[in-house]
């Protein structure tokens, strides 16, 4: 048997530790709780917004 051993699990904590802090940000900023539920969801997909501002950023 063949053992095969995968080294890229550190992009799981990066995502984690930035989807807490995503999470943290858009929820304390929220008004309201329907803000803060919106907040969450885009605590999951915060890599979006971040390369979307990253290419804005770069194209200037």
């Amino acid at each position: 048997m063949k053992k095969e051993v995968q080294g890229n699990a550190s992009g799981g904590a990066f995502y984690g530790v930035g989807f807490i802090g995503a999470a943290v940000y858009f929820i304390s900023h929220a008004s309201g709780f329907w803000m803060g539920v919106l907040g969450f969801l885009k605590a999951m997909v915060w890599p979006a917004f971040f390369v979307y501002e990253a290419f804005k950023f770069f194209a200037q």
